[in-house]
């Protein structure tokens, strides 16, 4: 996914071999390690070919080989979730400043000289989208209630399910923005053209929104979703109130990512198993009581960082500059 995502924005992309060592049973492991090894020296070729003034990274077992190898270069970390995954620990040990998505990540790091609080950076343009442009650009009236339901690139089987059980009902409460994943597209298509046509109309589905992520963002009252780090700063850029469901098999990272917007006041948690049966309820509820739904639209607003983009580029500036470099050339 994230040699698409790079390649479509028209930058170069460089792959390395990795593997995953948490959670791995014995007979995989020497081959995950054998993988580890040979990426650190892929890593170094590619630094030694690329001459970078700094390095950047954001996680996930790839990253560890790349940390390992440019260990003389000046690097930042950025750490999106709550909470710091197995990988994310280890980059740690060769990075030289750390930034988090919020102040309760700190519990997590022992070197706190080397934290800065940045908050989690979201695309440019994306803020650009106010109710009225982002509704007229998807066809949906102004003065409609509007829920957003979403499961990522490739989709949340639970939750498209959940929605497509009780579609009907909640489309006569709501417009409905669903986004479904490519899993779980043709389903949607199928489940469209099996409504009535005025509720058809309000059925607004997309395997998936790239550019006009915003749109939809901007355009809701209500996101239905999962808890992973991109709700720590999309969901705050627009005081967008959320029920949400962390994927179960995930750790706990998203459970906790949940937990934090939930403490504030911002979102509503319910376990995944859970949803099927109080989807439809909870769509009503809180739909129909504006005035904790605007508690809950301010909470998440307090919580918004809308220049994190910005000020991870000003610490990478910093340590790019040369007085700064540890010169490994």
């Amino acid at each position: 996914m994230e040699m698409d995502l790079v390649t479509r924005a028209g930058i170069s992309f460089q792959s390395i071999p990795a593997a995953g060592v948490h959670g791995v049973g014995l007979r995989a492991l020497p081959g995950n390690i054998g993988r580890l090894a040979g990426g650190v020296s892929a890593s170094r070729r590619i630094l030694s070919r690329f001459k970078p003034d700094v390095l950047f990274f954001t996680g996930g077992f790839v990253a560890v080989p790349m940390a390992v190898a440019g260990i003389r270069w000046q690097s930042l970390l950025y750490v999106p979730d709550i909470e710091p995954g197995l990988a994310i620990k280890t980059v740690a040990r060769f990075s030289d400043r750390i930034a988090l998505t919020s102040e309760e990540s700190r519990a997590y790091f022992q070197r706190q000289n080397r934290l800065t609080v940045t908050g989690y950076p979201t695309r440019p343009g994306m803020a650009g989208w106010t109710r009225t442009s982002a509704r007229l650009h998807l066809g949906i009236p102004e003065d409609a209630a509007v829920v957003l339901v979403s499961g990522g690139s490739k989709g949340a089987r639970s939750i498209n399910t959940s929605l497509f059980n009780h579609l009907a009902e909640v489309l006569r409460e709501t417009e409905v923005i669903h986004l479904t994943g490519s899993l779980d597209w043709p389903q949607a298509e199928l489940a469209k053209a099996g409504l009535e046509a005025d509720l058809a109309s309000r059925y607004h589905a997309y395997p998936y929104l790239h550019e006009d992520m915003g749109a939809a963002l901007a355009a809701a009252d209500l996101a239905i979703s999962r808890a992973g780090a991109s709700t720590l700063g999309e969901y705050p850029l627009f005081g967008l109130p959320a029920v949400l469901a962390p994927y179960p098999y995930a750790w706990r990272y998203q459970h906790l990512n949940a937990e934090y917007l939930v403490k504030h006041g911002a979102a509503f948690l319910v376990r995944d198993e859970q949803l099927p049966s109080q989807m439809l309820a909870l769509i009503r509820s809180l739909l129909h009581d504006p005035g904790r739904l605007g508690g809950m639209r301010k909470a998440m607003q307090g919580l918004a960082r809308p220049n994190a983009a910005s000020s991870l580029a000003e610490e990478l500036r910093r340590l790019a500059s040369p007085r700064k470099r540890k010169n490994p050339r």
